[in-house]
């Protein structure tokens, strides 16, 4: 890959878009192509396929997507379903029909079944049934990865799919419903030290452990994937399609999590957990040793991280 390359990054302003395009501008990338939900509609197959008719696409990056925590997931399983098929073949067909050089498809830890043994290793994909409170995002996301299988192997497409853990960082999402559990705890415990509430109410039992990865740290993994010689995945892989997780290996329950969010937001309260609430899958980290055997590491300390991203929000 050349720094003149015309890189696509779709969903550019999004979480972990606006942090590949950070780093791709600072690693000198000069063709860095991206568009707004206003200006194109990514679900339409048809209008992404006029748009880039005439226009050169080398690589491209599928940051974009419908995602949210586990009451947004919940309460919009049609959405989360409809948004990501369409979203994905879209942008898939145009790869197809362009001949881009690589694709990066990115997926979600969600993808494996609830009772994984952990760490998840990639081949548990399709083992088992799934957590019911996001099954529509992941059947979505499983269906794009069968896509990519099939246009790998027999459209002969360089394609690589990586399935981050939960991702966050400061361009995130901070909405108490819509959000995912780390801007949601945030804005939730930032709204209860404003109105000086002497508690605040978070969902489930607190018990469930994540496995969290700062948008940067996946923004230098998705940077090796486009990197990387295909030479060297045909070898690791066997030639068949390369699916590879991206975590830290670290685990943090949700109520500690809770109880270092409302240390570094000074917030003094009780914390409570509604257990009227579902806890989605107990414990779901990744084993990573594919990426890790590959070059890429993470370098962000959770909880320096998880600092940052409150210090953003007070500056």
């Amino acid at each position: 890959m050349k720094k003149s390359d015309y890189i696509f990054i779709a969903g550019h302003k999004g979480l972990v878009g606006s942090s590949i395009l950070s780093l791709l501008k600072n690693k000198g990338y000069k063709n860095l192509i991206v568009v707004t939900r206003k200006k194109l509609d990514l679900r339409d197959s048809n209008k992404v396929l006029k748009y880039f008719k005439n226009k050169r696409i080398d690589y491209m990056i599928m940051a974009a997507a419908k995602a949210g925590g586990i009451m947004a997931n919940s309460l919009n399983q049609k959405d989360f379903f409809l948004n990501n098929i369409q979203i994905q073949n879209s942008l898939l067909q145009m790869a197809l029909k362009k001949k881009i050089r690589r694709t990066i498809y990115l997926g979600t830890s969600c993808i494996y079944p609830k009772f994984s043994k952990t760490p998840i290793k990639e081949e548990s994909l399709l083992t088992g049934s799934l957590e019911k409170t996001n099954q529509c995002y992941a059947i979505a996301k499983i269906a794009g990865i069968k896509f990519c299988e099939t246009l790998y192997e027999d459209h002969n497409l360089d394609i690589i799919c990586l399935m981050p853990t939960n991702v966050y960082g400061e361009n995130d999402k901070f909405d108490a419903i819509d959000g995912h559990v780390i801007p949601a705890m945030i804005k939730k415990i930032e709204n209860a030290k404003k109105k000086g509430n002497k508690f605040v109410k978070l969902l489930g039992s607190g018990k469930p452990l994540r496995e969290f990865i700062h948008s940067d740290d996946l923004a230098s993994a998705i940077l090796l994937s486009l990197e990387i010689k295909k030479k060297i995945l045909e070898k690791k892989f066997n030639n068949k399609l390369p699916i590879l997780n991206v975590g830290t290996k670290n685990n943090i329950s949700i109520k500690k999590l809770s109880n270092l969010i409302a240390r570094y937001i000074n917030f003094r309260g009780k914390i409570i957990f509604d257990k009227n609430f579902p806890d989605g899958t107990y414990k779901k980290n990744l084993d990573s040793s594919k990426i890790n055997k590959l070059g890429w590491s993470p370098k962000i300390n959770f909880y320096e991280g998880l600092k940052k991203v409150i210090r953003s929000r007070i500056n």
